[in-house]
C-alpha cells in the first residue's frame, strides 16, 4: 500500500475522503494514521499478512483493521474506541488462482455497502450488512 492514502481510498460515512499517512512498516505489517488525528484521539489503519502451514495446507491470513478513539457521549471524561476489521483467510497452498478469494471479498463489500440490487455505494452504513452490524440485527 502507498505511504499516504489520499486518492479516494478511504472515505467516512458522509462519503468525504479521509487522508491517512504511514506511521510504520515492518515486514508484512503496516500502520497509518489519519493526518488530522489528535494524539489523544488516535484514528488508525493497520494492514497485516501472515502465512502458516506448508505444501497444500499453506494458508495466508490478511487483516485490514481500523481503530478510532473518541470522547464518550454519556461520560464525556472517558474515551471509547471503535474497531472494524476484515480478515481474509486463503488456502494458498491448494489454489493457483485468487478468483474465488476476490469473489468472496466482493460478496462482503456489496453486502456491507449496498441495499440488495442497488449499485450505489452507501457510505452512511445503511447497506443491509452494515446496518445489521451497527444495529445488532439480522
Amino acid at each position: 500500500m502507498n505511504s499516504t492514502l489520499n486518492t479516494n481510498e478511504i472515505k467516512n460515512s458522509a462519503g468525504v475522503e479521509e487522508e491517512f499517512i504511514n506511521l510504520s512498516k515492518v515486514g508484512r505489517t503496516g500502520e497509518w494514521k489519519l493526518i488530522t488525528e489528535s494524539p489523544a484521539l488516535p484514528h488508525r489503519l493497520k494492514v497485516s499478512h501472515q502465512e502458516s502451514g506448508s505444501g497444500i495446507a499453506k494458508r495466508r491470513r490478511g487483516v485490514i483493521r481500523f481503530d478510532k478513539t473518541v470522547y464518550g457521549q454519556v461520560d464525556t471524561t472517558k474515551f471509547v474506541t471503535f474497531s472494524a476489521y476484515v480478515v481474509l483467510d486463503i488456502p494458498v497452498g491448494n489454489i493457483t488462482l485468487l478468483n474465488e478469494a476476490k469473489n468472496v471479498m466482493a460478496n462482503l463489500m456489496s453486502l456491507l455497502a449496498t441495499t440488495g440490487a442497488a449499485t450505489t455505494v452507501l457510505f452512511d452504513n445503511t447497506g443491509n450488512g452494515a446496518d445489521a452490524l451497527v444495529n445488532g440485527t439480522v
